[in-house]
This record gives C-alpha cells, sequence and structure tokens, in this order.
C-alpha cells in the first residue's frame, strides 16, 4: 500500500448526503477482484446519461476538478452494501482522501486498509471546504497527515483527529498483509521450529 504522509491537490465538491457504495462504484462494475482500472467506472450513473454521454453538470466531469484528489462530501459518505470496490474505485480515480461530516463504519475501515484517508470534521468546517473548493483549479488544498492538519487556499488551518494505530499504518504504508510481514522474521523462526518438532505435518 502506498504511504499517505502529506497531499496536496484540487478538491472537488459533492455535497450530496448518503452517497452509497452502489452510487460510488455500480454493482455490474463489481465482476473484478483487481484494484485497477475501476476509477473509469467511479460514480458511473451520476457521470454518464443513460445514453453513455458524459453528464456535464456533474462535478468531476467539470474541466476544474477532472484531477481532483480530495473530495468534500456530504454526511454518511459510502453507506450501503461493504463492497471494497468503492475505495478501489476512489483510488484509482486519483482520489486519496475524503473529507466528510460522517462515514459509514465499513466504508471508513475499507479506505484506511486501501491507502484512502477520510476525514470526519464538523460540518462548519466542511461548509469552508465546500466554499474553497468551489473555486475550481485554485481549490487546492493540502492534507499533512504528520501533523493532522489540512490547509486551505486561503492558508487557513483545520485540525483533525485519526486513531493513532491507523494514522501510523497509513504513515508507513501498511495495509492488513503488510502489519503480517513485519513479524515475518518470527513466522518464519516458528515455522522452522515445527518443522522440527512436527516433521509430519
Amino acid at each position: 500500500m502506498e504511504k499517505f504522509t502529506q497531499l496536496s491537490g484540487v478538491a472537488a465538491p459533492l455535497p450530496m448526503v448518503n452517497v452509497d457504495t452502489d452510487m460510488i462504484i455500480p454493482k455490474q462494475f463489481l465482476k473484478t477482484i483487481k484494484r485497477t482500472g475501476l476509477g473509469k467506472a467511479l460514480f458511473h450513473e451520476m457521470r454518464t446519461r443513460p445514453d453513455g454521454s458524459e453528464n456535464p453538470d456533474f462535478v468531476l466531469n467539470k474541466p476544474a476538478y477532472r484531477k481532483a484528489k480530495i473530495l468534500i462530501a456530504g454526511a454518511n459518505f459510502g453507506c450501503g452494501s461493504s463492497r471494497e470496490h468503492a475505495p478501489w474505485a476512489l483510488l484509482d480515480y486519483g482520489i486519496r482522501c475524503v473529507i466528510a461530516p460522517s462515514f459509514a463504519d465499513i466504508f471508513y475501515n475499507n479506505c484506511f486498509k486501501n491507502g484512502v484517508l477520510p476525514v470526519k470534521l464538523p460540518q462548519s468546517e466542511i461548509d469552508k471546504l465546500l466554499d474553497d473548493a468551489e473555486r475550481g483549479a485554485n481549490a487546492i488544498i493540502s492534507v499533512d497527515l504528520e501533523k493532522l492538519e489540512i490547509r486551505g487556499p486561503d492558508g487557513g488551518v483545520i485540525k483533525f483527529e485519526i486513531d493513532p494505530f491507523r494514522r501510523q499504518c497509513l504513515l508507513n504504508g501498511w495495509d492488513d498483509i503488510g502489519l503480517t510481514l513485519r513479524n515475518e522474521a518470527k513466522i518464519s523462526a516458528f515455522e522452522e521450529q515445527r518443522k522440527l518438532a512436527a516433521p509430519w505435518v
């Protein structure tokens, strides 16, 4: 998993509440177990019209936000079914941080396991960031996980909190496999001892 220390980029405003995982990545795109290639299907039903053409009114289709790295969202983001494809799609598109007043628990946990930083902030702070994000290509926001700070385009600073263990995992790029491999020497030593003690196994 790629480390997350600091991120600066355009922030796209999506002030919708209850954006569920089927809106993030519709069910017809769940046939793959690969983490790549899902970015093109992110928010598919909002990004495209019924005839398959691009919806120019959707925020990520607007020129200023096509390369957004940060999403400023509404409450209860990521609700619905527990599909891990949702953070995969965000990450593959290029979004590494979602800032919202609240998240669905399973989506929130899945983000940390896949290198996406979900930040919870009070609605008053979200409103400030949404106002910043409306500036389009000038809406450069910096997220510093080491300092636990978000810096807006005018230099204003917003502090946020993250569970210390989850923060450490993101800073070091440790997913569940990475955490296990930190004990690789102990695991190998155990396996060797087990072979000697029970060679028939």
